[in-house]
């Protein structure tokens, strides 16, 4: 059987349509580093610089030689890529390169746990239910000790040790004063068992910022701030609380508004006298250190060290998502390495598969890892043979040369970032920001919602210019490159370290001339097939 007809399109067809609106729904045959081919009405092979470097996913470019003859030397070898239940040497070198690596950027020698996955969104699941599973080890702890301290403050009382002390009495709310009787320790023992049973009753609290993007699953989609994507899931996983990206004093303001706290007894002076306990109210807090489908905005050091101070006093744990900017694409490994956040958790994906395979890690510190969650997660095609293998030469490509993959996305990171403060300073009425690091850089236009061209006015006020500048782009200059979901004037520019000057040249010239077009406001030039 042939491909569907445009008319009988089954593989997200709506999706297909906004393409073909746009003028970007081309089939690409062929890539390599920074490159891709699709074929023209003659067949003739087209070639289109590509800037959106598979949304982060390419740091070593389309098909990169290594990759590649690593992936067709596993495959013949006839190694098994499914051979669950048996010892996968291929994940265990993987966790143990990407220990080496944490080490040397963050560590202090205190190793990290590897869970595998499929995709970046998988991975932020990971992270969630293992901070969930920690939390829920963590109440049953304090349920357990506690009983414990009731039992003996119970053995006290009966025995003629102890009574229950006034103070306690009045705090519980009882009807009469304390006293050394059983009745009076009973009422104050369902007292506590009342407001802890409320307390053990309330969700997890997920913390996150406002513009970040964890994914679209279940769980995931919760803390991805786009309402769009979120709400009409909402009633699926427990909500997140989001704070405002750039006010660092509104962490531990939150935090603290939402601090609980559950009842414990302890026997004083012959009395049994109520003690609060700090009740672990929050799950983890969530973000991207470079948010990317929120526009390219980067976490400030004041931020940073805001949330991990809160979070250490809080004893939640942070879970820093670099699968965008994690992989050497900001000049470091972890993009969080350069403003002094060491996580608990890193989640990584994208680049981590080379451009060749499906790959996901979430990396858990040894101080928050619970053994016993590998018998409640687990999934079928995590830890294959054939991704971590890939995996692995996509990490030794990343390290070799002393740092040269970093290096070069500092230098040619450097080199757009100057590009685009030259279009802002020369286009100040339709460039409005430029922002980012090394290769995972934003270039942010003015709200076109104004406009007395008819044609760019309507494009705006539907939110999809943004998409309407990549169309021009890719038909007019064959650039490749699209806005963030959730910032849609900014387009972002995430290639492959192996950039040359001709491809910037050929990127400035058609940039400068997109923004001649919008601020001469002719559509006529921009919607041009």
């Amino acid at each position: 059987m042939g491909a569907p007809s445009a008319e009988n399109e089954l593989a997200e067809p709506q999706m297909l349509q906004f393409l073909s609106f746009l003028g970007i729904d081309v089939e690409y045959v062929r890539g390599e580093g920074n490159t891709l081919h699709f074929r023209d009405d003659s067949g003739r092979e087209i070639p289109v610089l590509d800037y959106a470097g598979g949304y982060g996913a390419l740091i070593l470019g389309h098909n990169h030689p290594g990759i590649v003859t690593a992936a067709r030397e596993f495959l013949d070898s006839g190694t098994p890529v499914l051979a669950q239940a048996a010892r996968q040497t291929a994940a265990s070198g993987l966790a143990s390169a990407l220990n080496r690596i944490v080490q040397r950027e963050v560590g202090d020698g205190e190793p990290y746990y590897a869970v595998f996955s499929n995709s970046g969104a998988e991975s932020v699941e990971v992270a969630l239910k293992h901070a969930v599973f920690e939390r829920g080890m963590k109440i049953a702890a304090l349920e357990a000790e506690i009983a414990v301290h009731l039992e003996e403050a119970r053995v006290a009382v009966e025995a003629g040790r102890a009574g229950v002390a006034d103070g306690a009495a009045r705090a519980a709310g009882l009807a009469g004063s304390g006293g050394r009787g059983a009745q009076a320790y009973g009422e104050l023992v369902a007292h506590v068992r009342r407001h802890n049973a409320e307390q053990a009753a309330r969700p997890p609290v997920f913390l996150t910022l406002e513009g970040g993007f964890h994914g679209k699953l279940a769980g995931s989609v919760q803390l991805t701030h786009n309402a769009s994507f979120r709400l009409p899931f909402a009633s699926m996983a427990a909500q997140a609380r989001f704070l405002p990206f750039d006010q660092p004093p509104a962490v531990a303001k939150l935090m603290g508004e939402e601090r609980a706290h559950v009842l414990d007894v302890a026997v004083e002076d012959g009395e049994v006298r109520l003690v609060e306990r700090p009740f672990p109210v929050f799950a983890a807090f969530v973000l991207e250190v470079i948010q990317g489908e929120g526009g390219i905005r980067v976490v400030t050091e004041e931020m940073a060290q805001a949330i991990r101070e809160a979070c250490g006093a809080a004893d939640c744990p942070v879970v820093v998502d670099e699968i965008q900017s994690g992989m050497g694409r900001t000049g470091a490994f972890f993009a969080s390495s350069l403003i002094g956040l060491k996580a608990d958790y890193y989640t990584l994906a994208k680049g981590l598969g080379g451009g060749i395979a499906k790959a996901a890690v979430t990396l858990i510190r040894e101080g928050r890892y619970r053994p016993d969650f590998e018998l409640v997660h687990s999934s079928t095609f995590a830890k294959d043979a054939f991704s971590n293998t890939i995996a692995l030469k996509t990490l030794e490509l990343v390290e070799a040369g002393d740092g040269e993959v970093y290096r070069l996305a500092r230098t040619w990171g450097e080199r757009l970032l100057g590009l685009f403060a030259a279009l802002r300073e020369e286009f100040p009425d339709v460039v409005k920001d430029v922002r980012g690091k090394g290769l995972m850089l934003g270039l942010e236009f003015h709200d076109q919602s104004g406009s007395a061209a008819g044609g760019i006015r309507d494009a705006a006020a539907g939110g999809i210019l943004g998409y309407v500048v990549s169309g021009y782009l890719l038909r007019t200059h064959r650039i490749r490159t699209f806005p963030t979901a959730s910032a849609v004037n900014t387009l972002r520019f995430e290639p492959s370290v192996l950039l040359t000057d001709a491809e910037v040249d050929r990127l400035e010239q058609a940039l400068r001339a997109l923004c001649s077009v919008l601020r001469d406001q002719n559509e006529q030039a921009l919607f041009a097939r």
